[in-house]
């Protein structure tokens, strides 16, 4: 019964999105363009801390999202609206009900978390690759915590999760990154609105 609770309350605070928006990462208004990004990944992955670094705010209350979470992250050119996704099993079936409107999905990845969650979450990406909402989308893989010593190597990860061949055609970067090296989260984030920049351009009538 609190499990559906939670998820009723998640969904009632899809129509305050716009509301939330105006109130998370507060600054001046600003010209930027705007883009709205879908957050996915397994609880322990690190979503919230490296959202919340980005957002230059404390993470020293930070407790695994329930249902979803909206932050508006600023950047030199472009402002990203975030729809952070819990990723606890009973709220990761829920995903796809948060697709809808999304330019491009943040999906990410501890590098170094056990074989089975490692392999759940390969799943949910693959899952996620394929979904019909987000399959066109560009993707940006941040692979973290590889601050830590148990902490597969990028090409590791890519042969595990076999990106190569199950993304071929697709947009997408994969970024190793930590909390400890946010300069690197960054270097992600800035080529993944390039990405969407790029869409943009593409999408501009009479444009070849």
């Amino acid at each position: 019964m609190g499990q559906c609770l939670e998820l009723s309350a998640a969904v009632c605070r899809i129509g305050l999105y716009s509301c939330f928006r105006a109130f998370c990462c507060k600054g001046p208004p600003s010209p930027r363009t705007e883009y709205d990004v879908v957050c996915v990944g397994l609880t322990g992955s690190g979503k919230s801390s490296l959202l919340t670094q980005l957002c230059s705010e404390s993470t020293d209350s930070i407790i695994p999202t329930t249902g979803f979470s909206i932050k508006a992250v600023p950047f030199q050119n472009a402002i990203l609206n975030v729809k952070e996704l819990g990723g606890a099993d009973n709220i990761r079936k829920y995903w796809s009900r948060y697709y809808q409107g999304s330019q491009g999905v943040v999906f990410v990845l501890d590098s170094a978390s056990s074989e089975d969650d490692l392999e759940t979450a390969r799943n949910e990406l693959h899952s996620a690759l394929q979904h019909p909402q987000l399959c066109t989308l560009p993707f940006l893989i941040l692979a973290n915590h590889q601050d830590k010593p148990a902490a597969r190597s990028l090409q590791e990860i890519k042969k595990y999760f076999e990106l190569e061949p199950l993304a071929r055609g697709q947009r997408w970067i994969l970024q190793p990154c930590s909390v400890e090296n946010m300069d690197a989260v960054r270097e992600g984030f800035n080529q993944f609105i390039s990405l969407l920049e790029e869409i943009d351009q593409e999408h501009i009538p009479g444009r070849i």
